[in-house]
């Protein structure tokens, strides 16, 4: 299974179940900035605490699904995986937390048409903050490359105010402000 299948194969069951989501990370980058090869999936997810041996049956065969590690998300790190066999990729999910930005950037997602299949998609403003968010936690010049592509391929269509009020809030400033005037390494595909 290519990364492109899985996640297909991610969104149909995800939207069968009805569970809400957004797609973040790598697969959002590039969607929206130039592409590169990942080696997982990585989806916030609102999930009521109802629902989840409802999604451990959805992944079934196929898939390793550790449902104790499903109840333990909704305590830090709020994360849990699950790997399709077959391939050894693995899918992050992370529990949407009641972090301003987070909860803004869930509201904001939209909804896009994935090779026949829709998907809620985190916005190119948000993802740029996600991931110097992260770089500012644990440096990455992955996740440069990523804002990078994306601030590239978007030229004058970034909503540049929500940019730097989110940046001021989560302390990426700078980062925004070097993002914005091409001054991070572009990433090679």
């Amino acid at each position: 299974m290519t990364e492109q299948e899985l996640l297909l194969d991610c969104l149909r069951r995800l939207n069968q179940l009805g569970i809400a989501y957004m797609l973040t990370g790598s697969m959002a980058s590039n969607a929206w900035g130039i592409p590169r090869t990942t080696h997982d999936l990585d989806f916030v997810v609102q999930l009521p605490p109802s629902q989840t041996g409802a999604l451990a049956k959805a992944f079934g065969v196929d898939y390793f699904v550790d449902e104790p590690a499903i109840h333990a998300a909704y305590s830090s790190p709020y994360q849990f995986n699950i790997l399709h066999i077959p391939s050894a990729l693995k899918i992050d999910f992370w529990m949407l937390r009641p972090l301003p930005f987070e909860q803004e950037m869930f509201r904001r997602r939209q909804r896009i048409n994935v090779l026949g299949e829709f998907a809620w998609l985190a916005t190119p403003e948000d993802v740029i903050l996600h991931k110097l968010h992260w770089h500012r936690l644990t440096p990455s010049e992955r996740q440069l490359g990523d804002v990078a592509g994306i601030v590239a391929v978007q030229q004058g269509r970034l909503d540049e105010g929500y940019l730097h009020q989110w940046a001021r809030e989560i302390d990426v400033s700078d980062l925004v402000t070097d993002a914005l005037a091409g001054k991070l390494p572009l990433k090679s595909t």
